[in-house]
């Protein structure tokens, strides 16, 4: 077996190499580098599970720290959420204010109200004052330090409290001109929830960019480097096969990377039969780790709406979809955009679609059988 050093195919884990997603990089570092304010500094990303976010926004992170910006550090969605972007953004601008010194007076109060050292806040802001209260003060004192803050949200759910503290809280250091740049991670269907929240129609003005499918080509070629520097020799026509196979899916890619490289022994070329294993091994994987949990999250009918899909070799027509449901095609219509809006189907032509998810279909159709 052959020790992997470049495939990394679990949530979470950042890849040795970004494959395919120069292009959305580079334009997220020329976003953060446009003026305060602009709408290129307000990003979300979406994509289904394994199309790369969170390595996108770790990447994301690592590249903007070199031109000097504090880092809140990806965080999840959650009830600590804008704590833990106090104390990430406290860590990592500490480099910049370290040793100043800052204090305000409060409301005519003569208690100081302020930092004590670096970024550490006084004993009073600590007990008296809001989070959202820290992270202003936060944002003006790296501002007037000469240094961007950027802010890193995985997992958005559009509908959480917290988000909407930050994103009510962004708007107001963006109206105060302060250099802040806010970009957040999610799943199609995060922003597609709440079209009609006064708040969070912030997203909906957010730049938005959907993680559409890698190339083939790019992962093929991405290939034949990983595996010549792993030593692994394989035919071009098993590589172009596996490649395929992925479906352009980031994590796909991982999975069959990695099987390849445990079934590879650095003696000889790898066998057709090795391959044929390594990518049964990946699609069951991909399946338990993407598909299942992708149905997990759906609604009864929803889920129905997938398995008179998946009668199809193909595309769907919704009026055949509906037959088989034993509704309207009315009635099909609203699961139909239901699921275009998670990400989990698309259109095809006029009156069709078909499942953006890969392996979602054969997946429904064993579990049929089971």
């Amino acid at each position: 077996m052959v020790h992997d050093e470049i495939f990394s195919p679990s949530f979470g884990n950042r890849p040795s190499y970004l494959v395919g997603r120069q292009d959305i990089m580079t334009s997220l570092i020329e976003g953060l580098r446009s003026a305060p304010g602009s709408k290129d500094r307000a990003v979300v990303l979406l994509g289904q599970r394994g199309s790369g976010k969170t390595v996108l926004l770790w990447e994301l992170a690592e590249r903007a720290a070199k031109d000097g910006l504090v880092i809140a550090s990806p965080t999840i969605a959650s009830e600590a959420m804008l704590t833990r972007i106090v104390e990430k953004i406290q860590e990592s601008g500490a480099q910049y204010v370290e040793g100043t010194r800052s204090a305000s007076l409060s409301g005519g109060s003569l208690g100081a109200l302020g930092f004590s050292f670096g970024l550490e806040f006084m004993r009073e802001v600590e007990k008296t004052k809001s989070t959202q209260y820290k992270l202003v003060r936060l944002a003006r004192e790296v501002t007037s330090a000469g240094h961007g803050t950027l802010i890193l949200v995985d997992e958005l759910q559009a509908n959480s409290p917290e988000v909407r503290q930050l994103v009510t809280v962004y708007q107001e250091m963006v109206g105060e001109g302060l250099d802040v740049s806010l970009v957040m991670a999610g799943l199609p269907g995060a922003v597609a929830a709440t079209p009609n929240d006064r708040v969070l129609t912030f997203l909906n003005r957010a730049r938005k960019i959907k993680l559409s499918s890698l190339s083939i080509s790019d992962i093929d070629a991405f290939y034949a480097d990983a595996f010549a520097r792993l030593g692994i020799s394989i035919d071009a026509s098993l590589r172009r096969e596996a490649a395929q196979f992925t479906q352009g899916s980031p994590y796909m890619l991982q999975l069959v990377g990695h099987a390849i490289t445990q079934r590879a022994d650095g003696a000889g070329p790898l066998s057709e039969g090795a391959l044929r294993d390594a990518l049964a091994c990946a699609r069951e994987d991909f399946e338990n780790d993407v598909c299942s949990t992708t149905l997990s999250e759906l609604s009864d009918v929803d889920v129905e709406f997938l398995g008179a899909m998946a009668a199809d070799d193909g595309p769907s027509r919704v009026s055949g979809v509906a037959e088989r449901m034993g509704v309207t095609v009315d009635y099909a219509q609203k699961y139909r955009r239901r699921l275009i809006n998670a990400g989990v189907i698309e259109p095809a032509r006029r009156g069709y679609v078909r499942f953006a998810v890969p392996y979602l279909a054969n997946h429904m159709r064993r579990a049929r059988l089971d």
